[in-house]
């Protein structure tokens, strides 16, 4: 790849990186001194104790879908097929977590208490099935971390000169000090501020381009260098080779890609099953809309302005040229920020692109980390296990993990495969396990055995078409550059295949030999009223004949268990509203909301808008550019308001709690901390 000859020096990389990782431990302390919330219960940790109100929920949910891919890979499909590219990125990966909506509905009315989805399926569909659906689980979230490094690590290297091998393994460290020391609750706080300053700094961009920048400076400008570039590199597949047209055969392709690709990464990533576990159950459905909503403006946005700006900018003597592996890896976004504001463009994408990526960092790291301490540790080493020791290995876990998306970013980077072509990839050895997930959630005719064999049957199926598409359309050629180069039809019939032959095979067989599955067996997951309360007291009253060194260890376990089915104040007044909150008739309801406003909403952003612009083949004026462009504008007011003013609003007793604690500190040093009140024992 070209160099642009270090925009930043080598030590704004590093910088970075340590000046987040020691603010979001800041953040985290002040949350365990100032208020109730102190992640020293495997609860707290991996869940937050259930209890996360829905503007920091979507908040969450925002950051945590805003991998490097949102910024880099949207700006790279706007500078490959125009407008339209912004667009399928946009709503083709928006829909997904709209639709998840219904999912966590279902979670919340028929596995209430469960810490993972891995969890339902084991419960339900037994060892095999947990296991298949394991491989699936963890590949997801492999995949996912590999992106984010590689996309990041590419920008970091390209805009610092920092050397790859120590961009892969910066970005993970600092976040897996944050989050090992602060656990889910910590990781949603540190969500919400990578949001904020996310829509800060896109917002300066927006502006920058399209009212002060010198070199363009205006939707008429715009629309003029746009025209000047398709005059002189027509863009193939789209109407009359212009850019500013939702006429784009590629767009189109691209788009199915990245609705199969984006439902896999969502329904089978922890991450966002995580995060309506830690919800509260009336409000989970409306924190996921909300989210979903706000998060198109991210990519939709920032594309529209970064990538149809390193478009427009062809030629200019600051625009750096952009070789065709440039444009795989995300780069057309850092050269445009960088030739329109120089070091400091440069520099304020660096931030963002390492928020986007730190923050989605954090989101797999307790995800897999409490899929390791679940549904390994637990289910298949120490199913008694304690909460101090479930907690404990939920910390190794994080800190192993990071480990292993450093190393797996650095394999792909060194066998030569980009963000992008994982991007496009993903949906085709995950599609399959979309379905049959789904239906075991939400649907209790699902049939065991056809669920698992669609699962494999659709990834078997996937990487064939995906092989022979390939093989096909390049004499037998098949490598990197063949099966994700510049044809997107490998990945598209790879793609179709594997979610297509998975789905069908799990619904034909539920219809034709339905199960009869009662959820009352997952609602007992975890659940406080339908398990012994001291599980260790129990089995220690069976022991007899142990060694005076075995009785010590098991009074220390069983003192460790009492002290975790102890509650505080705050965790009994919280399980009282959760409990009253999981009312089915009320469950039931927000999930036919849920579907109703998802399915509309697909139907929407999905087909009635962009279809009948495809078949219009209209070719936009200045007016409808200036249009498109206030209309993206608008959408990201809206959902800054929402992700970011909107949880300081429902937050306000809780800051408050911490603006006054810091301030008796100030006056009297320690009289600020957070006491629980003082209850007695029975």
């Amino acid at each position: 790849m070209s160099s642009p000859g270090n925009v930043l020096p080598q030590g704004a990389g590093y910088g970075i990186g340590l000046f987040f990782s020691a603010f979001m431990l800041l953040l985290t302390t002040i949350q365990a001194r100032y208020t109730a919330f102190s992640p020293k219960s495997s609860e707290e940790f991996s869940s937050a104790s259930r209890s996360v109100k829905p503007g920091l929920i979507a908040s969450g949910i925002v950051s945590a879908w805003t991998w490097a891919a949102t910024l880099l890979q949207s700006s790279a499909v706007a500078y490959k097929y125009g407008i339209s590219g912004p667009w399928w990125y946009g709503a083709g990966a928006t829909i997904q977590v709209l639709l998840f909506a219904m999912l966590a509905a279902k979670l919340k009315l028929n596995a209430p208490y469960a810490h993972t989805w891995l969890e339902i399926v084991g419960t339900r569909w037994g060892k095999t099935a947990h296991l298949i659906f394991m491989f699936f689980g963890l590949a997801t979230n492999i995949i996912v971390s590999s992106m984010l490094i590689l996309g990041g690590s590419a920008t970091v290297t390209d805009l610092t000169g920092m050397d790859t091998l120590a961009a892969c393994f910066l970005i993970p460290l600092g976040v897996v000090i944050y989050v090992i020391v602060g656990g889910m609750r910590s990781t949603l706080l540190c969500d919400y501020t990578h949001t904020t300053v996310l829509f800060a700094i896109i917002l300066t961009f927006v502006f920058t381009v399209y009212t002060t920048s010198p070199k363009i400076g205006s939707t008429r400008r715009m629309h003029e260098l746009l025209t000047a570039a398709a005059g002189a590199t027509p863009v193939p597949g789209n109407a009359h080779g212009s850019y500013l047209t939702m006429r784009s055969k590629d767009g189109l392709i691209f788009g199915v890609i990245n609705i199969i690709g984006n439902f896999a990464t969502v329904f089978q990533d922890q991450a966002y099953w995580q995060r309506a576990i830690a919800s509260r159950p009336e409000t989970t459905v409306k924190a996921y809309l909300v989210g979903g909503l706000a998060w198109f403006a991210i990519p939709f946005t920032f594309a529209t302005t970064l990538g149809l700006s390193a478009v427009a900018l062809r030629g200019d003597p600051d625009m750096r040229p952009l070789s065709a592996a440039d444009v795989s890896a995300g780069l057309p976004a850092a050269a445009a920020a960088a030739a329109l504001m120089g070091q400091a463009g440069a520099a304020a994408l660096l931030v963002l692109l390492f928020l986007a990526v730190t923050s989605a960092t954090s989101a797999e790291l307790i995800a897999v980390s409490s899929l390791l301490t679940y549904d390994v540790f637990k289910k298949y080493i120490k199913p008694n296990a304690t909460d101090s020791q479930l907690l404990q290995v939920g910390h190794y876990m994080v800190g192993l993990y990071g480990l292993v998306m450093a190393l797996a970013g650095l394999i792909f980077f060194y066998i030569g495969v980009s963000m992008g072509w994982l991007y496009t990839f993903m949906g085709v050895i995950l599609g399959s396990g979309v379905v049959p997930i789904a239906l075991c959630i939400t649907w209790s005719k699902a049939n065991k055995w056809g669920c698992i064999i669609a699962s494999i049957a659709g990834f078997f199926a996937g990487l064939l078409a995906w092989l022979v598409t390939t093989s096909t359309l390049y004499a037998g050629v098949i490598n990197v550059t063949t099966t994700g180069g510049e044809q997107n039809f490998p990945m598209l019939a790879g793609n179709l295949a594997s979610i297509g032959v998975g789905g069908i095979i799990a619904t034909v067989t539920s219809l034709i030999w339905p199960d009869d599955f009662d959820f009352d067996i997952t609602r007992a997951i975890n659940n406080p009223s339908a398990t012994n309360p001291n599980p260790v007291k129990s089995e220690e009253m069976k022991q007899e004949g142990k060694t005076e060194a075995e009785d010590f260890e098991r009074k220390e376990e069983i003192r460790e268990s009492e002290e975790a089915a102890s509650p505080s104040v705050i965790d009994s007044t919280i399980a009282t509203e959760e409990q009253e909150e999981l009312d089915p008739v009320k469950l039931k309801s927000a999930f036919r909301f849920a579907a109703w406003s998802s399915l509309g909403l697909l139907l929407v952003l999905i087909i009635l808008i962009p279809l009948p612009l495809f078949f219009a083949q209209t070719i936009y004026g200045v007016g409808g550019l200036s249009a498109w462009v206030i209309i993206g504008l608008i959408w990201t007011f809206m959902s800054a308001f929402s992700v970011v003013l909107y949880p300081l609003w429902e937050s306000r007793e809780a800051l408050h709690q911490i603006g006054a604690g810091i301030i008796k500190d100030i006056f009297v040093k320690g009289s600020g901390k957070y006491v629980p009140p003082f209850t007695s024992q029975a």
